[in-house]
């Protein structure tokens, strides 16, 4: 998701700042560090040996790197017709990008809505493509995500990072998407109402 802003405000008092990537200011909120504390106590509890404990924290990493490049595929669709970004601020919720501005042009919001969940579809051919190649992409070993295989479960976070993203929940990407729409045959403010609702 992204969110124009008209000031700069350097992440909040809950987050970290991780560095510049791309050019913009990426930072990751403490929560985020007490979920992935959570998941290796949860692992160890739990009775999981060294291994699943590091794959599981690995898939969460690697989760997080989804929606951090989804947020970067929105800055980089706006520095494309010259918006800049002011920083992108990662949740366990999800990722929280904001733009200097939005463009006025309905078909520019479009695509700077658009790039995120594009992005998503990228990732998920990666691992879609390897799995294929090794002749394991089906059926699905099982019905429990955390029993799959590091490949399989970013492939299926991606595929549900895109679906979630084409829910129409303002101010979820596809709602946004649909705000762009309907810009181009009514005002702004109709729009954002029809999008909400």
């Amino acid at each position: 998701m992204d969110r124009p802003a008209n000031k700069p405000k350097a992440g909040s008092a809950w987050s970290w700042r991780l560095g510049r990537l791309a050019g913009v200011d990426t930072y990751v909120h403490l929560t985020f560090v007490l979920l992935v504390g959570l998941v290796a106590l949860s692992s160890i509890l739990e009775g999981a040996g060294l291994r699943s404990t590091v794959t599981g924290l690995l898939f969460l990493g690697a989760l997080f790197g989804s929606v951090l490049f989804q947020e970067l595929g929105h800055a980089l669709a706006a520095r494309r017709f010259g918006i800049g970004m002011l920083d992108i601020n990662l949740r366990p919720m999800g990722g929280l990008a904001r733009l200097e501005r939005m463009p006025e042009d309905p078909r520019r919001k479009l695509w700077i809505h658009l790039a995120g969940p594009l992005v998503n579809a990228a990732i998920a051919a990666a691992p879609a493509c390897h799995l294929t190649l090794e002749g394991t992409l089906w059926p699905w070993s099982s019905t429990e995500l955390s029993g799959e295989s590091l490949a399989r479960r970013l492939l299926a976070a991606n595929v549900l990072l895109v679906l979630f993203n084409l829910v129409q929940a303002f101010p979820i990407d596809a709602s946004r998407v649909l705000r762009a729409l309907l810009v181009r045959c009514m005002p702004y403010v109709r729009a954002t109402g029809i999008a909400a609702a």
